[in-house]
């Protein structure tokens, strides 16, 4: 073998030796730190046991130190002149388990207050009517109301009834007026016809709807248990007066009507729509100022008969003379003219045969006539 400098330089490159000259001072180093001696320090730290050395090896439970007992501060003594907490207790124990012993899921709500009965409800007393009260109704779009009663019966002076049929849901200010109306307007004028009112036909009372039950219409006063509509009264020897009906007699219709509107704020009937012309709507509905409104036309009563037609005009009666008119110079004229036209109106046939026609002359049809036809 030929080794030399330049052989070595062309088998391994110059950047060899230089990726090879970090190793090798490292290994110079350790070796020197493997031959210098040991000193006190690094004796000492080759002392020390190893923190793996206990790893597996049996080590018994250390006793624990007996725990220290803190001085907690008691709370200070009931005073003697505090009251008794025994009285509570029993209180507590009450709400605490229900009365069946077992404790329920749920706490029950507090009872609400009982609302006090209005001024209203407290003068329509049993006798006066009987209208028992029941809950508001709430319904959609303003239905419904406050304080309202079932009027069954009004009770009059005498004690005796007049029955509501059917029973009318109405608010108490209305059910009074009604009451009223009937005892003080309607009960004496059936005495001064020799009879006494039992019943009243309630044609309507609460229902939620709109104004003459008109869809999208504004609420009704029905709808706010604030109207009733009456129809008719029945006496006790069994007679029925329909308050519209022609046959009844005009006075007492009349009579009935300036009562109502006395009372009411609205009163319609007959003549103010065709919605209410079998029966009449009476509510009170407030308005500004106090107005009012009573629609109700009492008709007359239709005749029996129907009238004669006028007699024939008779052929002796002397001819009706007319007012002459500006225009009868025309007139005139337009008379002569006719009577020079009729003789020749009248004229035989045979004479106006006589009389030659003029010949129609006959125009030569068109070439191009000719041609469109052919074509």
């Amino acid at each position: 073998m030929n080794f030399t400098a330049q052989n070595a330089s062309r088998k391994w490159a110059y950047g060899a030796f230089r990726r090879i000259e970090p190793a090798m001072v490292t290994v110079a180093a350790v070796a020197l730190l493997l031959g210098m001696p040991i000193g006190p320090a690094m004796a000492a730290k080759a002392s020390r046991p190893s923190p793996w050395a206990d790893l597996f090896r049996d080590v018994s439970p250390r006793e624990r130190a007996t725990p220290r007992r803190a001085a907690v501060p008691l709370p200070k003594p009931r005073p003697s002149e505090a009251p008794s907490a025994e009285s509570d207790k029993p209180d507590k124990e009450q709400q605490a388990s229900p009365p069946n012993g077992k404790p329920d899921q749920q706490a029950a709500p507090a009872p609400q207050p009982t609302p006090q009965p209005s001024a209203c409800r407290l003068a329509l007393t049993d006798a006066i009517a009987i209208a028992p009260s029941i809950p508001d109704i709430k319904g959609a779009g303003g239905c419904g109301g406050e304080d309202l009663v079932r009027l069954e019966a009004i009770v009059l002076p005498d004690k005796r009834r007049v029955s509501v049929k059917p029973a009318a849901i109405l608010r108490c200010p209305m059910a009074s007026a009604l009451a009223e109306w009937i005892r003080s307007d309607i009960a004496p004028l059936a005495e001064r016809l020799g009879s006494t009112v039992t019943d009243l036909d309630n044609f309507d009372s609460f229902e939620c709807r709109g104004r003459n039950r008109i869809v999208g219409a504004k609420l009704s006063e029905h709808g706010r248990a604030n109207a009733l509509d009456v129809r008719a009264f029945k006496f006790a020897d069994g007679s029925l007066i329909s308050l519209t009906d022609r046959t009844v007699p005009r006075g007492l219709r009349e009579s009935v009507l300036h009562s109502a509107c006395t009372r009411f704020s609205t009163v319609l009937g007959p003549g103010s729509d065709w919605y209410h012309e079998d029966h009449i709507h009476l509510d009170l509905m407030e308005r500004r100022g106090n107005y009012r409104i009573c629609q109700w036309d009492v008709w007359d009563q239709l005749p029996q008969k129907a009238p004669l037609l006028p007699a024939g005009r008779p052929e002796e009666a002397p001819p009706r003379e007319v007012a002459a008119k500006p225009d009868d110079a025309k007139s005139d004229s337009r008379s002569d003219a006719k009577s020079d036209a009729k003789p020749e109106a009248e004229r035989s046939d045979a004479e106006k045969t006589d009389e030659a026609e003029p010949p129609r002359e006959e125009k030569p049809a068109k070439k191009k006539r000719r041609q469109n036809r052919r074509s």
